[in-house]
């Protein structure tokens, strides 16, 4: 049985924790940050889990 190859364009964005669930960063922090205010912009630099409707998916993009 062959080795299942990593995605690694989830490889770079996605982080498994110790618990095994799947960090990821926030969206809307690339670029326009001066029309966001404060609150939103430190809100979004806070990472977060994948949701549970996605996790099946993230979980065979990144299988070691």
């Amino acid at each position: 049985m062959p080795k299942i190859k990593t995605h690694r364009g989830a490889a770079k964005r996605l982080r498994k924790t110790a618990t095994g669930k799947v960090k990821r960063n926030k969206a809307y922090a690339g670029h326009m940050m001066t029309c966001k205010n404060a609150k939103r912009k430190k809100k979004l630099r806070q990472g977060c889990m994948v949701s549970s409707a996605n996790i099946d998916a993230v979980k065979k993009m990144l299988p070691y």
